[in-house]
């Protein structure tokens, strides 16, 4: 049954990052059938047994027969309507073609316009190199450490030295001079999360740092040392290969309240110090350390951790030096398939690339003429590039990390189309993001004791974090208002209590229609077409009959789609996966 639907948290999840989503299952991925592609992610632990017993199968049921039917017209139509939107054919060719590139595949020209993804698309052999040389300078470097009498420390945390120097290195290649900023605003941090041992006065000023460090670092596009004083002007001229180090300064910001918040609850803990020889994630997450460990070096380290530095996934301090000292077992086999996993959507990309020039198209408003059908396409296969332009960095410094024998959080779990939640699928878009949000800002707010302030709260500063733009804000708010009717729904209708009856499905799947076109909407407006793309897209679907009656077909689409995945939910539960969500 679609359980998704529902809200159902668990009792202490104002305590722990109980939106983490578990795999259960010991069984190896490849018997536990197609239920395991988009959600099976490597990683050191799995969980032994699945939520509740699972439904019979309808997949050979006449309805959802039926219902394959549907999906074997409608999803090529969907893929082919993008298809001929880029050939030279369309009217608006000309329009978008100064856009592309030459391309790799089949002579075709290639939409690497999207300047975000085209930073990493273009520096995926460099990357890759980097991670080769870190790993085998790491490996080289352990073996000396571990040897018996060994100049070099030898306990559990011995890499932290590796790490920092490294990272030193990675960030004057990456940075330049720069590099003198990122330390001077870590050591400030630092001092203020260590001033104040136990006093509330450390997490209030660490938030107040940040926050005026974050909007200073954009308004200041990072600051020139020229504009601090005449005489550090030759400091300027070495820039390294990513000046804008301000740009990725979001995702450090995260780690340094993380070390800060961390370090105030081992003060005020009164409980015990280990999570266990095998620790889960969560356990790692919510288990303080000793005081004494919370030092500079390993604030640098963790802060720093190179192959997590650019992009995340993010990692809490607790987590990263649980895992630093009691290192987690995380099979070559794993690694290798994810490797796999990665090359797969890596190679999706550019056939999406290669052959819907959509980035093109909507970055030059090149939809004069288009219909509502046209028109929409358009917004989906952009909503489908953003989401693979951030899962292939995410997968990729994911992919490092865990051949460096660090497990942090899978960003997303599920396929961007593969949600009909509102609440699911925040959890499962920038997981580790969603996570962090929860350890650091949901549960001190009051978690679901004030479920609508959070909320608006919270996502007004996920709207700030990314930038300071009324798009983004409009887009925050948009999430906000979104998920208030998922939770009047399962308050109204729980499946607890309605459940057993035939028709419930049928009315979560009504109501995951709403919700697909809510986060459909609200995406739109955030990342992709803006504001004003939303409301020209909205105009050409309410102001004509063509309009209305391909809105009435999408919705019936969507149901049909919705039915598919409450389906696929129940097909994981029957191969022993759980996602808690």
């Amino acid at each position: 049954m679609p359980q998704d639907i529902v809200i159902d948290m668990p009792t202490d999840l104002r305590s722990t990052n109980a939106h983490k989503f578990e795999l259960e299952s010991d069984t190896p991925a490849f018997s536990r059938g197609i239920a395991s592609l988009t959600v099976s992610i490597p990683n050191s632990r799995k969980s032994r047994q699945a939520d509740g017993p699972p439904l019979p199968s309808r997949w050979k049921t006449p309805e959802f027969l039926f219902y394959f039917l549907i999906t074997a017209v409608v999803i090529p139509y969907m893929t082919w309507v993008p298809i001929r939107l880029s050939s030279p054919t369309n009217p608006n060719y000309s329009s978008f073609y100064h856009q592309l590139s030459p391309g790799w595949l089949f002579g075709r020209q290639v939409d690497n316009s999207d300047r975000q993804y085209r930073s990493f698309r273009d520096n995926v052999p460099a990357l890759s190199l980097l991670a080769l040389v870190y790993l085998v300078l790491q490996s080289i470097y352990i073996r000396l450490a571990t040897r018996p009498n060994s100049a070099i420390s030898n306990d559990n945390t011995c890499r932290v030295p590796f790490i920092i120097l490294f990272a030193a290195l990675y960030l004057i290649g990456l940075h330049g001079t720069s590099t003198l900023k990122i330390f001077i605003i870590l050591t400030v941090n630092y001092y203020i999360g260590k001033g104040f041992q136990g006093s509330r006065i450390g997490p209030l000023l660490t938030w107040v740092f940040n926050a005026v460090v974050l909007f200073a670092n954009k308004r200041h596009d990072g600051y020139l040392f020229s504009s601090i004083h005449p005489y550090l002007t030759p400091l300027d001229a070495f820039e390294g290969l990513y000046p804008r180090w301000h740009i990725s300064f979001n995702i450090t910001m995260l780690r340094l309240v993380s070390f800060n918040m961390d370090y105030y609850w081992a003060c005020n803990s009164h409980g015990p110090m280990d999570p266990g020889p095998r620790p889960s994630d969560k356990e790692r997450a919510i288990t303080p350390h000793p005081l004494e460990l919370y030092t500079y070096a390993n604030y640098v380290a963790y802060t720093l951790f190179p192959p997590l530095y650019i992009a995340g996934p993010i990692l809490t301090f607790n987590n990263f030096l649980w895992q630093l000292r009691r290192p987690q077992e995380i099979p070559r086999r794993s690694i290798l398939s994810y490797m796999m996993r990665f090359l797969i959507c890596f190679i999706t990309m550019e056939f999406i690339l290669h052959y819907m020039y959509v980035v093109a198209i909507k970055d030059t408003n090149a939809w004069v003429g288009d219909t509502p059908l046209e028109l929409s396409m358009i917004g989906f296969w952009n909503l489908i590039v953003v989401w693979l332009k951030l899962l292939l960095p995410w997968r990729f410094f994911r992919l490092w990390s865990l051949a460096s024998g660090i497990d942090p959080p899978e960003n997303m779990v599920r396929c961007m189309a593969n949600n009909y939640s509102t609440t699911g699928f925040w959890r499962s878009w920038h997981r580790s993001y969603n996570l962090w949000i929860v350890r650091y800002i949901y549960v001190p707010l009051g978690g679901t004791k004030n479920v609508a302030v959070t909320t608006v709260l919270i996502f007004t500063f996920v709207a700030l974090w990314h930038g300071v733009a009324l798009h983004l804000i409009a887009w925050g708010w948009l999430v906000s208002l979104f998920i208030l009717p998922e939770l009047l729904a399962s308050y109204l209708l729980p499946h607890s209590k309605y459940g057993h009856h035939s028709w419930y499905r049928h009315v979560c799947a009504v109501g995951a229609v709403f919700n697909i076109l809510m986060m459909m909407t609200a995406n739109l407006v955030g990342f992709v077409v803006g504001t004003e793309g939303v409301l020209h897209t909205v105009n050409q679907i309410i102001a004509s009959a063509e309009g209305f009656r391909f809105l009435i077909t999408a919705c019936c689409c969507l149901f049909v789609g919705a039915q598919l995945m409450f389906e696929y939910r129940e097909e994981e539960k029957r191969r022993g996966i759980s996602l808690r969500c």
